[in-house]
Parts: structure tokens; sequence; C-alpha cells
């Protein structure tokens, strides 16, 4: 099978899928999503404006059976990316990869795993923004140079790429792709200097925030951000050294968490072991608030902070900044299920299932029509009516993005029966776009930056309003003590960002696409 998608086919699955140009299925004005696969990017019509997930990497070094623990390591981080995924492995100097588009179970197969042969490998799940979503940016991104083949993924997003970009090309580069992980390849390709020193170079000069994996014949290189805003940790299964954006990959495959990666550190592995060096200092740690809020699984751990604990202590801290006397508690699945059974210990008022989410829709199920798309919505999220029915409620949710999707929620509640609504939030309000690697919708339709919380309340229908303070953020996470905002970015919502913006070259986007 070729290493592409063509019309009406998913690469590494048999089965075409409706609204492609295959004989016989529905005309495009009957699909029930858009695209020609299952999860590809729909525009800016989502159902749920809920903020998009990251990337997702991972790493195998000295291990015989490498493309098979990526391929559970990647299955674990599904969450991150939903739309590619990719898999390259590293054979006595020969490459072997593939990427598709779609899940990880959709693109890989029990044959495809038996083709990567190798003891090394690195992956990638990912998430595009609309217009980007195509097999060109799959990652791990493979290149040849003058030293032979080199692969290259990341999660994060590159605030200096047009501009970095811009000059490659002035140079004579010629770019295949719209990922800014292209960008480090020609960088690393160009440099007179051998590769550990090539790679040193071209992160120096890296704004924005980035996990990186790079692997050559005989090498695994792993580097963060100076400011470490994109996590990635450090395992050992064996002998073998595993890399993950998050832990709870660790977990599936049976290997012993050792460490986070450290912000601006370089990390080398070949056949004298690891090595551990830098190519820039840490000046000011900022981890990602919103992978503690709502993007890390809740049995992950990033810097020895355990998510669903951490949520939990969001909900107590919500219920002293924000109690309201209640019958019920429920949070917004799945993300924000921890934080409410914080708020009801805290308070005392029991937590029920008053929401379903139905895992298996999709992300992007796109009706052609209102009616079916207000139908769709139920189809993501349904209220339990003989919960909710005559009871005043206190929804815990993440965050609150456009609004559209808090009103849809706040309005099942109420279809269901619900007496009263009151939303609190476990997060400050989200009022500025990120440079980083989220996808955020342009500042001017993100509600918080232009609508009071009396505003964002009537606009959403909801009884009462609260958003957790950034001060009860900060302790329920915990972090860093004597670091500035205890070691988080905390730019979305105070307009305080850790790097240098230049704002008219920089783009607020996920994964460095279009």
């Amino acid at each position: 099978m070729p290493d592409a998608v063509k019309s009406g086919s998913i690469a590494g699955a048999a089965p075409a899928l409706p609204g492609t140009q295959t004989e016989g299925l529905a005309p495009a004005e009957a699909r029930f999503w858009t695209g020609d696969y299952y999860n590809q990017g729909n525009g800016h019509e989502e159902i749920f404006d809920k903020l998009k997930e990251e990337c997702g990497v991972f790493g195998v070094f000295g291990h015989p059976d490498a493309a098979s623990l990526a391929y559970y390591g990647l299955h674990a981080l599904q969450h991150r990316g939903e739309e590619s995924c990719g898999i390259c492995t590293s054979d006595e100097g020969a490459f072997h990869y593939h990427r598709g588009m779609g899940l990880v179970k959709e693109v890989f197969d029990r044959d495809r795993l038996a083709s990567l042969t190798g003891t090394n490998a690195i992956g990638h799940v990912r998430y595009s923004t609309a217009g980007a979503s195509q097999l060109a940016n799959a990652q791990p991104l493979v290149f040849k140079y003058r030293d032979g083949d080199l692969a290259v993924c990341t999660n994060g997003n590159l605030v200096n790429e047009p501009i970095i970009r811009r000059e490659l090309e002035e140079q004579g580069s010629i770019f295949q792709t719209t990922s800014d992980t292209e960008v480090i390849a020609h960088m690393i390709a160009r440099s007179p200097k051998d590769l550990v020193e090539a790679v040193k170079d071209a992160f120096s000069r890296l704004i924005g925030g980035f996990a990186f994996l790079i692997m050559t014949k005989d090498r695994l290189i792993a580097a963060c951000d100076p400011n470490g805003l994109r996590p990635m940790v450090i395992g050992r299964l064996g002998d073998a050294y595993i890399f993950a954006s998050e832990s709870c990959a660790f977990e599936t495959i049976g290997a012993e968490y050792v460490r986070d990666v450290q912000p601006g550190e370089l990390l080398v592995l070949d056949k004298n072991g690891l090595r551990e060096d830098r190519y820039a200092k840490l000046e000011r740690r900022a981890v990602c608030a919103m992978e503690y809020i709502y993007f890390a699984r809740p049995d992950s751990d990033i810097n020895a902070v355990n998510l669903h604990m951490s949520r939990k202590r969001m909900g107590q801290q919500l219920a002293q900044e924000a109690f309201v006397d209640a019958d019920i508690v429920t949070g917004v699945p799945d993300s924000s299920i921890s934080a409410a059974i914080g708020y009801a210990e805290q308070t005392g008022i029991p937590y029920e299932l008053g929401l379903i989410k139905n895992k298996y829709t999709g992300r992007t199920f796109i009706q052609p029509s209102q009616e079916l798309r207000e139908k769709g919505v139920k189809m993501k999220l349904s209220a339990v009516r003989k919960v909710v029915q005559g009871k005043r409620v206190v929804m815990i949710d993440d965050s609150i993005v456009r609004g559209t999707t808090s009103l849809r929620i706040v309005n099942l509640l109420r279809e269901a029966g619900a007496l009263e609504v009151h939303v609190r939030i476990t997060s400050p309000p989200f009022a500025n776009p990120c440079y980083y690697g989220i996808d955020t919708p342009d500042r001017r339709d993100l509600i918080a930056s232009s609508k009071t919380v009396e505003e964002i309340r009537q606009a959403i229908n909801a009884d009462s309003l609260y958003f957790l303070s950034k001060e009860g953020l900060l302790e329920a996470v915990g972090g860093h003590a004597g670091e500035q905002d205890r070691g988080l970015c905390l730019g979305c919502f105070t307009n305080d960002y850790p790097t240098r913006v230049e704002f008219e070259h920089a783009k607020a986007t996920s994964c460095s696409c279009d």
C-alpha cells in the first residue's frame, strides 16, 4: 500500500466512507461529515467549540519491537490528535515508515506494523486546523540529506516559523509541506556542523513551544523548548529508552517513568547510551496551563503532578470561591469529571452523571442542515433526564471558548427538566489566543475577550457563572513555588506570554499548519 491516501480510502484501512468519490455512495448534499475520511478537518463549523488537542510524540530507542511499542504508545496518546498519525523505524541504517489519515487503529494493522522493522522508532499523532489536513503534513516527516535519512516529529508551534521559512526560501530551500517541522530539517541540512551541533544551532533560533524527536540511522535526539511549554517525559523499558508527550503512554506498554525532559535540554541516544546536554538555559519555566486543565489524560503526570488530583483540587477551589446551593453536581465529560468530583466532595452536594458523552460519533460529525445539526449535538452529548429533572444543577466545565458549546449544554440540561443550571469553569476566562500549539480562534471570536462575566452568563443562558481565579488555579496545580506563575504559561488568560510574539508574523494555530 503506498504512503498516500487516495480519494475514497484510508491508508491502512479497507472500507471507503460516505462523502468520498466512490461510486454508489450518497451525493455531497447528503453527507453526514465533510471531507474524504472520518476525522478530516471541517473548517470552523464545529458542533462543539472546545479547544483542539495538540499533537503527541512517542519515541523508542533500543527495543526489538520498537514499531509495536510505538503503536500502543500512540494509541494511548490518541486524544492529542485524531486526524493523522505515523511511525518511522530505523533498522540497521535503513528507514521504514508509514503515515496515514485517521486514527492509529485505522492507519496501522498487523501487516503494516510487521513491515516496520528496527530497534528505534519515532511516532506522531496529529491534530491540524482546517485547510491543512493532508497527508503531506502527516508526521514523522522523513528526509534525505548528506549524512543519510532524517526523521522528525514535533508537538507544538514555532512563533517565528514564517520568518525562518522566508529566509530559507530566499537561500534556495524548497518546501514540500506547510508544517514548520520541515523548517527544522532544512536548518539541520544546511548546517556544515555535525548533527548534534546543527540541531543545537537550529533549536537556538526557534521561538515558541515545542517537543521534538529527531531520528537518524543510529541516533535519537529529544528536546523541549526553553520554557517547557510542551511536555515530554522519558522512561525505561528494560534496556530501552522511551519518550512520550504524556506518561500515560508508559503505563500502556509497561515502561517505567524516569523523569520529565527539562526545558532547553537536549538528550542524545546512540550506541554509547544516553548523553544529557543543553542547547539553551532555562530563563522562565512556563508549562502550558491547559495541559493541567484540559488536554492531558487524567492518569498522566506532568512535572510530578497527577492530572486527576490536580483537577479535583480545581473543583475544590471552585467550591471555596463560588459555592452555590444546589441538588446535584455534574461534569461535562470527559475532562471535567475530576473537577466535578472535587466540587462535590468539597460542598457535600451529590455528584451525578447528569451528562453522557457518546464516544463513537467522532469529533467532526457535521450535518448539512440546522435541524440535523441540532440532532448531531444530542448524538455527541445527552442529558440524563431522570437525574437532572426537577433539580438545581451545578455544571462543571474546563473552559469557555466562543460560548456556543456552553449554551448548547446548558440548554440540554434545561430541556431535560433542570430547574436551575449554575456553571462553574475550572480556568480563568480564556480571552487571548495561543501561539504555542493550541488551535484557538481569532481573539475577536473568544467570548471572554469582549464580554464581561455577566454578559457571558446571559449568552450561555446560565443562572450563574463563575470562572476559577488565577490564584485558585495556581494553588490547585501546585507547580514550582518561587517561580513566576509557579512555572505555568497563563498567556491565554492574562495576555502575558513567556516568549516574544511578533503578532504580524505569528499565527495562533495547532501543530504548525496553514
